[in-house]
């Protein structure tokens, strides 16, 4: 962080409001939000976890599901969800190997408020796209 910039922590009461935020005055690299919601930020883990919300499934079809993926970018982001113990990575002893991909326990826990941030997305994005417009100029 630069001179002056402040690092900005969150938490949440018991009714989903959001406590004001608490300004910290060093960057706590331990702080759970941010750790999780690094990873759950990127829109490619999103979409894996949406399509995989639907049951377990082999590489190939996850990648048909999401066609403007890499396949590099699909691997990594398999292996982030892995090792965060959102997913979980099965091999089947066929020749050759097959290899499926399923929400652990964990990752079915995220699926609720996934739910909720993908229909407010849905229900917003007329507007949002109009914000743009108007700030861009082009409205």
């Amino acid at each position: 962080m630069g001179q002056g910039e402040v690092a900005v922590t969150a938490s949440a009461s018991a009714d989903g409001r959001f406590s004001k935020h608490q300004p910290t005055w060093s960057y706590d690299p331990q702080c759970p939000v941010r750790d999780v919601l690094d990873r759950i930020g990127d829109k490619w883990s999103t979409l894996i976890l949406v399509t995989l919300a639907n049951g377990p499934y082999r590489f190939s079809a996850v990648q048909r599901a999401i066609p403007d993926i890499s396949k590099r970018m699909l691997t990594q982001t398999f292996r982030d969800l892995e090792r965060d113990g959102l997913i979980a990575r099965t091999v089947f002893p066929t020749k050759p190997p097959s290899v499926e991909y399923r929400l652990t326990p964990l990752g079915e826990t995220i699926l609720e408020p996934l739910n909720v941030l993908v229909r407010w997305a849905d229900r917003s994005h007329a507007a949002i796209k109009k914000a743009r417009l108007a700030y861009d100029g082009t409205a």
